[in-house]
């Protein structure tokens, strides 16, 4: 009789596969209250990667780390009225503490433009003040309906900048730079995620904002999921908490804005477009553990072996760990190791050791090998190299292999059934994409025909991404 899998095929229940593996990697639980989350060790671990290497960029971007109260009182909120009407249904508002009645409700932050702007307004009085250049790593709250683990939480991680400067030009380009050179860098040379950066339109514009750059990957399923946004503010928040300073020819002026966030939702992203039926493939770049050495028996001379591997590994720049838990059996672990995505595992046994070999696994090709011992370290550290790219590689390969070129209304909403669609955008436009919602597809962002960013919404030969996304 047929061994069960582990998990549940991804070609025969995309969405439960993801839950299944979700919780046998370990990296995460539903919470208490419905829509919330723990974060188990493994999968914190994968988030504190990607805040090391995203902190890294965004203060090479200039921007200095600060935080912002958690409560928010709801009056802020209302001060732009655009913004309030967009996250009105995802509030959660506190009327009551302390056994009191508050005098004014106060929101649980959901993001932290309004109460940013009150103390840019106090912190800016002059053009040397600017640019103010902010980013805050946190917790937010919105109200979820349809929640997933790591997808969408009533409660998420994130980072959030917030940026103020002297003119819209610095204002588009610092939102540019954030939206290229921090995220989209990040994504490609560490997360190994093909992502597409594109132009929200104006339906899917984040509210208050004049314009909306994102980066949209393809998951494993075909689907689409937004990874992260840098949002032109324009002087919609300066307006509404008179946030001006002092020009250089002694006027006072409106600042020019930008806001700008990534999510817990890569770690989600990380598992449904690099994930296998086998569990998890982790980049190498953003491994944690890069390499684990396990001992296969309960033998002295083995378990001085795996140590002494493990040493020469991180000599060798490797992110190691050594598994000698030999009261549990190896097969089990070996399968642990699998779900968690380990690029590289040495596995060392009696055998091995009288030959002088281990057996490597390389978790993101599916080979398996004898290698001698001592060659490893000058060994693995290519292999790493070499697998982060073929992860880069394949997921371009499934987004170019699953993407059709379309010209109507009806192939659009066709091809999103297995995959995108690229439509010109002036064959679909404003009213092609209230029909599609309709259908539950949605346009995920407009490119150039070179494959840029349009600098304008109704910039000539824009071409739209069409999708079904998370």
């Amino acid at each position: 009789m047929a061994k069960a899998p582990v998990l549940t095929p991804r070609a025969d229940d995309f969405p439960r596969w993801y839950q299944d593996l979700i919780g046998k990697a370990e990296l995460a639980d539903n919470g208490p209250v419905r829509g919330t989350m723990v974060i188990r060790p493994y999968g914190y671990g994968l988030w504190e990667r990607m805040q090391q290497e995203m902190d890294a960029r965004i203060k090479r971007a200039g921007a200095q780390n600060a935080y912002f109260p958690l409560f928010v009182p709801q009056s802020y909120l209302t001060k732009e009225a655009e913004h309030v009407e967009g996250f009105a249904p995802e509030l959660a508002v506190v009327t009551h503490a302390g056994g009191k009645e508050l005098e004014e409700p106060v929101v649980v932050r959901p993001t932290s433009e309004t109460i940013v702007n009150d103390y840019f307004s106090k912190w800016v009085q002059s053009y040397r003040d600017l640019p103010l250049l902010i980013n805050q790593w946190a917790n937010v709250v919105r109200w979820e309906l349809r929640p997933r683990v790591f997808l969408r939480t009533t409660e998420f991680l994130w980072q959030e900048g917030h940026t103020a400067h002297a003119t819209r030009e610095e204002a588009r380009e610092y939102a540019a730079h954030i939206h290229r050179d921090v995220y989209a860098d990040f994504m490609r040379d560490v997360l190994a995620m093909d992502v597409v950066p594109g132009r929200k339109t104006a339906r899917e514009r984040f509210a208050g904002a004049i314009n909306t750059l994102t980066l949209e990957g393809m998951m494993g399923d075909g689907k689409a999921l937004q990874l992260a946004t840098s949002h032109e503010l324009g002087q919609n928040f300066a307006k509404a908490f008179d946030t001006r300073y002092l020009s250089k020819d002694g006027r006072q002026e409106y600042v020019w804005q930008t806001s700008w966030g990534s999510t817990t939702r890569m770690i989600g992203a990380l598992v449904m477009m690099h994930g296998d039926d086998d569990g998890l493939r982790v980049p190498p770049r953003l491994a944690a553990v890069q390499a684990v050495v396990v001992a296969v028996k309960d033998d002295a001379a083995v378990a001085a072996e795996v140590q002494a591997i493990g040493e020469r590994l991180r000599a060798a720049g490797v992110r190691v760990h050594v598994d000698d838990r030999t009261d549990v059996p190896f097969g089990r672990r070996a399968v642990d190791w699998e779900l968690k995505g380990v690029p590289v595992r040495i596995e060392v046994g009696p055998r091995d050791l009288h030959s002088g070999t281990a057996v490597l696994v390389r978790r993101i090709p599916g080979s398996r090998e004898p290698v001698p011992a001592a060659a490893l370290p000058g060994l693995v550290p290519g292999m790493l190299k070499d697998d982060q790219a073929l992860l880069l590689a394949q997921s371009r390969e499934r987004r170019e292999a699953r993407t059709a070129e379309v010209t109507t209304i009806g192939e659009a909403a066709e091809a999103a059934s297995t995959g995108w669609a690229r439509i010109p955008w002036a064959a679909l436009g404003p009213q092609g994409e209230a029909t599609l919602a309709e259908q539950g597809v949605s346009v995920r962002c407009l490119v150039a025909a070179d494959g840029s960013v349009p600098g304008s919404d109704d910039q000539p030969g824009s071409i739209a991404i069409v999708a079904r996304a998370y």
